[in-house]
């Protein structure tokens, strides 16, 4: 009967969601290149491509994934770290690029399959439901990712130079998110830069230090949040010691709070997550 029928549908439907496959890596992290992979079952999307489309299929090979599962590039703004591999990427794969018209004319690139977006909207890529907003960063109109799927959410914040609203925001309802650790503070300072550049990564169009992601994390996120993705960690100003131990020393206040906390690498791709 009708009722059975109905009963069957929504058991099928549950068990369906149960088993949905979600897979997170960080393809790339750095200032030499970003690119962050979020597949599911028949669908991934990728946030930035910032190294070779040669770099991106190979280690993309070596955690299992397939380049051919990707159907979009999200571009989160046109610094050549996160552009470097999209023209190839896209010309050969035939797949379209989501950015803002600002970030395309300031890239100079030449994209056939441009979708232009303003910060703020939200679109389905596959099964993903995507939603992009504005980001405080010193670029023509930047903007970060979150990516929805089945009911997990997964955040890219990176080169994010403060947490603003909107990015606390996302981030409360986050079940994972590559969080920019970009410098160690006392690094920074007493490093070799230059001190207008010192100024440029401090300042609120810059990037987060490990102290400032940790904080943010601590304040903001809620038990949801298992995994957290230390990224886009500076060579010069930072190490990944430093970036863990600040991380998790200053999360372990939060008793309500069981984080998984990785490290990303500017020269190799990081373990592919299964997201359950």
């Amino acid at each position: 009967n009708l009722t059975n029928i109905e009963e069957s549908q929504n058991t099928y439907k549950k068990c369906t969601f149960a088993f949905s496959m979600l897979n997170i890596a960080a393809i790339a992290s750095g200032s030499n290149g970003n690119c962050y992979l979020i597949e599911g079952d028949e669908d991934a999307v990728l946030i930035d491509a910032g190294i070779s489309f040669r770099q991106i299929v190979s280690r993309m090979e070596k955690i299992g994934a397939d380049i051919r599962k990707v159907k979009a590039v999200c571009i989160t703004h046109e610094h050549i770290d996160h552009i470097r591999g999209i023209d190839v990427l896209a010309r050969k794969m035939n797949i379209p690029v989501y950015l803002t018209r600002k970030t395309l004319t300031h890239s100079k690139l030449n994209l056939d399959n441009a979708h232009f977006i303003c910060p703020g909207d939200e679109f389905e890529i596959g099964q993903f439901k995507v939603k992009s907003y504005s980001k405080q960063h010193d670029a023509a109109d930047p903007c970060n990712y979150t990516c929805c799927y089945h009911g997990k959410k997964i955040s890219v914040m990176t080169d994010l130079g403060n947490k603003c609203d909107k990015s606390i925001s996302q981030l409360k309802d986050s079940d994972a998110v590559f969080l920019e650790t970009n410098y160690d503070e006392d690094m920074l300072v007493n490093g070799p830069y230059p001190a207008y550049l010192k100024e440029r990564i401090a300042s609120d169009h810059g990037h987060l230090s490990n102290y400032q992601a940790a904080t943010f994390a601590l304040e903001h996120a809620m038990p949801k949040l298992k995994h957290v993705f230390l990224s886009h960690l500076s060579a010069n100003n930072n190490t990944p010691l430093l970036a863990i131990s600040t991380f998790t020393s200053l999360i372990r206040e939060r008793r309500d709070l069981n984080v998984d906390v990785r490290l990303t690498f500017r020269s190799k791709q990081s373990d592919l997550l299964r997201i359950n």
